[in-house]
């Protein structure tokens, strides 16, 4: 047989494996987009643009990201897919030129109390293996450096089958390196004795202030036929086997009117119900009882390091691992590049990459042992992005939902040379993101709109960058847009005078705010902005009684059965007004309550477990996905009925709760606030989990806006906001300092900063290098004034 000779005369060139080159997207109907058909070019930048709730969330994570991880999970076995999330795929007719999709979004990274930001990067396991190569004294393995790994010894027999049968006795060690008192955590708990009691009761009169711990339920049956104590006696008259058994009785059987039961102490029985949760997990009135019960302090014996005498006296240079990781990351950056150790080159080499990646990301003010569940949501997705940098990956698809959250215009720069970065790495990155400054080095741009919600879900523009300018779309109008400073500002009220500030890293910081004017604090991520105002300004407002209400970036926790109408407290007048009108009890307005449809339960989908396939939900065919009753719908209150109202958009209901028959004075306050913060488009009853970033916070604005406090607080309200809606926060803002208030902003948006009365700016640098008032006055002094990189940026950006 002859060798089988290449007949085609195709050069490298034009390979057929090179014309895929496009992400095809036909048909997408994910949330509210209409239809969309739209061509992604890989292996470049290309920025998703459009108005908050315009769908570009729902093109970009619910569609391309969705169903590529999707298709990841289904190459794994039926037996680990069982593990897995089952992920619907999502409603589209065609998704063609897909690749792996890795994304990078503003989750916080998890609370867990021995997450950090060491753990979660790749940081603390290199800086183990250099101590357990290079420490004196030599302690043991990795793991002994470990503050998440205990020490565990254990003895016993074994027996080994060889011929005849023999036990041999085996011990087994593992030194690790976690503190034994604190196990890890860097602080220890203590519990205020005198919040879970008033010793001048007895137990019958009610002497336990523990939420749920009533004496008519079983409690109440348990602490009176134990038979330790008397529970008509005051607590202060407690013997101390009595008070001991009351407290910390360890479990024991006991028969109380014929039945068995297990008595055990109040207090580690508050421990394992209330203290061993994710305080963020539990219901408010619990939460607020731990927050005021729990003390928190220091670990007298790791003094916060959480880690094991021997894990601290093993040093390099001089440095223990728990002063490594107490360094600021570009201090310790510095100290790695002294080291000098052949044995163990590749692996600094790694460490000090991996560390110059966070100075270069604009994070070297943060520390390896800083809880991973302080970082901000804009932090935290640079964390995450840290992991990806030094990866060898290629032609994967990297999905940011906006990068520059949370970042001074200063920073922005460096971030913009990240991901091209990873763009000349031979990756499709893909960017959700409103800041001009980032739409500006895109290859590609597509936007979506023209409006929000119902009014949006189109592509209204994809071209270059140049092309968006003229191209006469909303983001096109309104990219050039640049605010002019204030003629006038305003006369403060007064100040609340802050002194000696030092929390985390501010010097004793003495700074006036002024009050009933617009005050913008800013400076570049790490310089000390939340610290001056959570840590000192709303405190020591609290502490001289003026009311503060705070706005800040936490996520809104919210299932599939919340809603604006339910979030806002909107749904109580309603259902209240409906019962009124019909006669009725109030809970059948409830589609969580009596009203819900049987078939359902109120959720108005049903989901089928397909066992080994992704699970489908498909609309109730009872309800129509309605959610109520069919005998709930036949009342009505202004010629509508429940279901009807809860599909009205915010607009709509400000007209029908406003004015007639359905006039309800209570529920149009609430519309009016929604509709001030731009969430006119909403319809009541869209579920939470729907609803975007920008419009989360929105929420929550409306809803703090009703809440009686002098003082307003806002962390980064321009998060998810269109260029064209800053303007519409803009008149937000004044009209709350116009009704009387103080606003104080947390921000880094230049047209916030011209529009303010008074700017405070922290710097000069992040970290140790920050934590000073570098600048105080009027947005025009800070233009005229230049020493600062806010002053530089702001005038730049007003055309100073």
């Amino acid at each position: 047989m002859s060798k089988a000779k290449r007949t085609d005369s195709q050069s490298p060139a034009s390979h057929v494996a090179d014309s895929h080159d496009l992400i095809r997207v036909h048909g997408a109907r994910v949330n509210n987009l209409k239809d969309v058909s739209v061509e992604i070019p890989k292996r470049r930048l290309t920025v998703f643009t459009g108005v908050s709730g315009s769908g570009k969330s729902s093109l970009v994570f619910g569609t391309i990201a969705a169903e590529s991880q999707r298709l990841i999970n289904e190459t794994y076995s039926a037996f680990v897919q069982g593990f897995m999330p089952t992920l619907a795929r999502p409603e589209v007719d065609v998704l063609e030129g897909l690749t792996t999709a890795i994304l990078v979004d503003q989750q916080r990274l998890g609370a867990d109390p021995r997450s950090t930001v060491g753990t979660a990067t790749d940081a603390n396991a290199m800086l183990r293996i250099l101590f357990s190569r290079l420490g004196a004294p030599h302690i043991g393995p990795p793991s002994a450096y470990a503050f998440n790994v205990p020490s565990v010894r254990a003895s016993g027999a074994i027996t080994v089958e060889r011929g005849n049968k023999k036990a041999v006795k085996a011990t087994f060690n593992r030194t690790g390196g976690m503190c034994p008192r604190c196990e890890g955590r860097g602080t220890v708990s203590d519990i205020d004795l005198t919040q879970l009691y008033d010793d001048s009761k007895s137990l019958n009169e009610g002497a336990l202030t523990v939420p749920g711990y009533s004496m008519d339920g079983w409690y109440g049956r348990i602490f009176g036929g134990c038979g330790f104590f008397d529970p008509n006696k005051p607590i202060r008259k407690f013997t101390k086997k009595e008070l001991h058994d009351l407290l910390h009785k360890e479990p024991t059987k006991i028969k109380v009117d014929g039945i068995n039961l297990t008595y055990e102490g109040l207090i580690p029985k508050i421990r394992k119900s209330m203290l061993a949760k994710d305080v963020d997990a539990l219901q408010p009135h619990i939460r607020a009882f731990v927050e005021r019960a729990m003390t928190f302090t220091v670990c007298p014996e790791c003094e916060g390091t959480r880690l094991s005498e021997g894990a601290r006296s093993s040093r390099i240079a001089g440095i223990s691992i728990a002063d490594a990781c107490l360094m600021q990351i570009s201090d310790l950056a510095a100290w790695i590049r002294e080291l000098d150790a052949p044995s163990v080159a590749p692996l600094l080499e790694s460490l000090r990459q991996t560390l110059d990646s966070f100075v270069e990301i604009g994070l070297g003010y943060l520390s390896l042992d800083r809880p991973a569940g302080t970082l901000s949501g804009g932090e935290a997705q640079r964390v995450k992005m840290i992991r990806h940098l030094g990866s060898s990956l290629t032609d994967t698809t990297y999905v940011f939902d906006e990068p520059t959250i949370g970042l001074h215009p200063h920073d922005i720069q460096r971030m913009n040379g990240l991901l091209l970065r990873l763009r000349d790495k031979g990756n499709t990155v893909l960017v959700v993101e409103h800041k001009p400054e980032t739409i500006a080095i895109a290859d590609h741009v597509i936007d979506l709109g023209p409006g929000a919600g119902t009014g949006g879900g189109t592509i209204c523009f994809q071209g270059t960058v140049e092309a968006l300018r003229t191209g006469g779309t909303v983001t096109g109008r309104h990219f050039d847009d640049r605010a002019v400073l204030k003629e006038k500002v305003r006369t403060p009220t007064g100040a609340l005078e802050l002194r000696g500030a030092s929390t985390h890293n501010l010097r004793d910081v003495d700074v006036d705010v002024p009050l009933g004017v617009l005050v913008v604090v800013t400076g570049v991520a790490g310089s000390g902005k939340s610290s001056l105002i959570n840590g000192s300004l709303i405190t020591d407002s609290q502490a001289a009684g003026v009311g503060v209400v705070s706005v800040d970036q936490g996520a809104i926790r919210g299932s599939r059965r919340s809603n604006p109408a339910t979030y806002t407290g909107l749904l109580d007048p309603i259902r209240k007004a409906f019962a009124k009108a019909n006669g009725v009890k109030p809970a059948l307005f409830s589609a969580n309550s009596e009203g819900a449809c049987p078939t359902c339960n109120g959720v108005g989908v049903v989901f089928t477990d397909l066992a080994m396939m992704a699970g489908v939900a498909s609309v109730c065919e009872e309800c129509e996905g309605k959610r109520f009753e069919a005998s709930v719908l036949e009342y009505h209150f202004g010629g509508r009925d429940i279901s009807e109202v809860l599909a009205m958009s915010v607009t709509e209901a400000e007209q029908f709760f406003g004015a007639g028959e359905a006039r309800t004075p209570a529920a149009h306050a609430i519309l009016v606030r929604l509709a001030d913060v731009g969430l006119g488009y909403l319809s009541l009853g869209q579920p939470l989990s729907t609803l975007s970033g920008g419009e989360r916070q929105r929420l929550k604005l409306a809803t703090h806006m009703a809440e009686k406090g002098g003082v307003y607080v806002l962390d980064e309200p321009t998060t998810g906001l269109h260029l064209a809606d800053v303007e519409q926060l803009l008149g937000l803002l004044d009209r709350l300092v116009d009704s009387g208030k103080s606003v104080v902003v947390i921000e880094h948006h230049q047209a916030v900063m011209a529009h303010a009365d008074w700017i405070i700016d922290l710097g000069p640098g992040a970290g140790h290098d920050g934590g000073r008032i570098v600048f105080e006055g009027t947005p025009a002094d800070l233009v005229a004034d230049r020493t600062t990189l806010t002053g530089e940026h702001l005038a730049a950006y007003v055309g100073a």
